[in-house]
């Protein structure tokens, strides 16, 4: 029988060799509620992995192509040592634009900090200036030695040391959660294989009665292989609509500006979830077969 033809008995099935598998019973109770727990667990680790790298990507492109220049010098010297600053700018190649930010930008930008009943007159806040570089960027070490020289008080941040490690740990976060999928896929397929060994064991004395009658081990082995694949895909199923609709109830990025927030779908993310009970009956398949074949060599 080629594999094609083995697939279609698989996907329609043998009602005589179905008779094979018992219906109800601990092994089939332990491979749904198994697919059922590790595609809910599947569900939050995919969101996550998705929003880790939703999240680097908007930390890269937030922080990309700017930098901050702080002035921190005495009152009297504060604007002529901005002047210089921003003259110093004009100068350099690759920084398109440049601003100082006025008293209120500056007190908008700690507000949210500090709240609004902070006396931030009385502080010593440093002047600020923002630029923007284009996409071949600035020599940083050449701007840093020109404004030592020509304002001692500036001190160019161009937010690679904070940027860099947020997205290093954005990223290995969406690696874990690819990793959690790998784990829980292979946690699926234990606990598929010792249901299907413990269903084999159980019907041993019916299997050796349809060997004697001329069955075959392949047909038996199907027989097992669609029942607890079937099982597996229902169990996943409703553990991925039970995830998904938990994730959908999580506050969303636009509620609050947390970094603990969106961790959820997005757009098309949505169809991912789907791709959990193929996953999940895809592997069931492989270790029930596994296991069948291995039992039943063993029950010779």
């Amino acid at each position: 029988m080629t594999r094609a033809q083995d697939l279609w008995l698989l996907i329609r099935g043998d009602s005589q060799a179905d008779r094979v598998v018992p219906r109800s019973g601990q092994s089939a109770r332990l491979t749904f509620a198994t697919a059922a727990a590790m595609a809910f667990l599947a569900v939050f680790a995919m969101a996550i992995a998705m929003a880790a790298g939703r999240l680097a990507d908007r930390w890269s492109d937030a922080m990309a192509g700017s930098a901050t220049i702080r002035i921190s010098a005495p009152e009297a010297e504060l604007d002529a040592q901005t002047a210089a600053v921003l003259t110093v700018l004009e100068q350099t190649p690759g920084i398109i634009s440049a601003n100082a930010l006025s008293e209120s930008d500056q007190h908008a930008l700690l507000e949210p900090w500090f709240g609004p009943d902070l006396p931030l007159d009385d502080l010593p806040i440093p002047r600020l200036i923002e630029l923007t570089e284009d996409g071949s960027g600035f020599d940083g070490d050449g701007l840093r030695q020109r404004l030592a020289a020509e304002a001692p008080g500036a001190i160019l941040d161009d937010h690679d040391r904070w940027r860099r490690p947020l997205v290093e740990a954005a990223s290995r976060l969406r690696l874990f959660g690819v990793l959690a999928l790998v784990l829980i896929l292979g946690a699926t397929a234990a606990m598929v294989t010792l249901a299907a060994q413990s269903a084999l064991s159980a019907n041993e004395q019916v299997i050796r009665t349809l060997r004697l009658v001329g069955a075959r081990d392949a047909y038996i082995a199907r027989a097992f292989v669609r029942r607890f694949t079937l099982r597996a895909l229902t169990g996943a199923a409703f553990g991925m609509v039970l995830g998904a609709i938990c994730v959908a109830l999580l506050p969303s990025a636009r509620d609050t500006a947390s970094v603990l927030t969106g961790l959820s779908f997005s757009g098309l993310g949505w169809l991912w979830p789907l791709t959990i009970p193929p996953l999940a009956a895809a592997t069931a398949f492989i270790a029930t077969r596994i296991a069948a074949f291995r039992t039943l060599r063993g029950l010779q």
